[in-house]
């Protein structure tokens, strides 16, 4: 009889979830929520013993104080130099998780190479819809801008990255910047001029809208909920506007120079395929890091977060190369 109830429990939940998740996006969004947070604890835990002991930290610096997540925290490299390029890095979280501080032990890594290195929060969905984090995005250069003085840094010389959700953040941005077409459909002026941003770092990020949902099974069920919840529509491809979140149709001649990667086992590696060739039919330069079909082992999403694995490392210094270059 226990047993029974149990199995009676189980099966009522289950229906009030179902039915939940028809009026909102939030019954999905926290389960996402859930298995993201417990994949980004678990990578920033392995990285731990890479930190390097010689980075100095400044966090929690507000670049807009009407904005309770307009906040940035700041890693500085023993060895960057204060004409450097700032890398200025968006996580990602499928648009409705994740936090600044998933990246921390990344970006000081990252940033013991000999960088300075932004980490940038912003508001995830449903709690604000697009195109907020854009405008978050924007605010926080224009905050690197006017304080770059007493921050130490260069900021002629930025460099937009991040991962997932934050690469498409941060390509975005690029293209609005670059592009003041695309400035005007958006609504939003550029704080930051065209050449003070030296290039775009981008991993395994999501470019083009139209493309997703389109597999069925759990696939098309996450894109449904994060794109309901981020368009703040069910119907999210009727949504006004959210169709320039596909940044590729606004990719100008003076979009920045780019560094392209993905794993050949993410599913969205062919967006980050498609954006490079895009990119580069616009006469973009482009350096791109994907992988054969075959590799072994399979290089899922946000491969690069692993640097136990020769991928990982090899993305790593591949990045560190092309930063250098810049």
């Amino acid at each position: 009889m226990a047993m029974k109830r149990l199995v009676l429990s189980v099966l009522l939940l289950l229906v009030i979830v179902v039915i939940a998740g028809l009026a909102s996006p939030w019954p999905s969004v926290l389960v996402i929520r859930a298995i993201f947070d417990h994949g980004a604890a678990q990578a920033s835990k392995a990285l731990e013993p890479l930190d390097p002991n010689d980075v100095a930290v400044q966090t929690g610096l507000v670049y807009d104080p009407s904005d309770a997540d307009g906040r940035l925290d700041i890693y500085r490299g023993k060895a960057a130099t204060p004409d450097g390029p700032v890398v200025v890095w968006f996580h990602g979280g499928g648009f409705v998780s994740g936090r600044r501080a998933d990246l921390a032990n990344y970006l000081k890594i990252l940033a013991g190479k000999g960088f300075t290195v932004v980490n940038v929060d912003y508001t995830i969905a449903p709690e604000a819809t697009y195109p907020t984090p854009i405008r978050q995005a924007n605010r926080a250069l224009a905050f690197l801008s006017a304080q770059a003085s007493q921050l130490k840094i260069n900021a002629n010389k930025m460099v937009l990255a991040g991962d997932s959700a934050g690469a498409q953040i941060a390509a975005q941005t690029a293209a609005l910047v670059t592009n003041e077409r695309y400035a005007q459909a958006l609504g939003i002026s550029p704080e930051p001029l065209a050449n003070q941003i030296a290039g775009v770092l981008l991993y395994c990020g999501v470019y083009d809208i139209t493309q997703m949902g389109q597999s069925g099974g759990l696939g098309a069920w996450f894109v449904k909920a994060t794109a309901w919840a981020y368009s703040g529509k069910r119907d999210w491809h009727q949504a006004p506007g959210f169709d320039t979140m596909s940044i590729t149709p606004y990719i100008a001649r003076g979009f920045p120079r780019a560094f392209v990667s993905a794993g050949n086992a993410d599913p969205l590696g062919p967006q980050s395929v498609a954006l490079a060739a895009a990119l580069q039919a616009q006469g973009v330069n482009v350096t791109s890091l994907f992988f054969p079909q075959d590799y072994q082992p399979p290089l899922g999403h946000e491969y690069q977060f692993r640097l136990d694995t020769d991928a990982g490392k090899g993305a790593l210094a591949q990045s560190v190369a092309w930063l250098r270059s810049l």
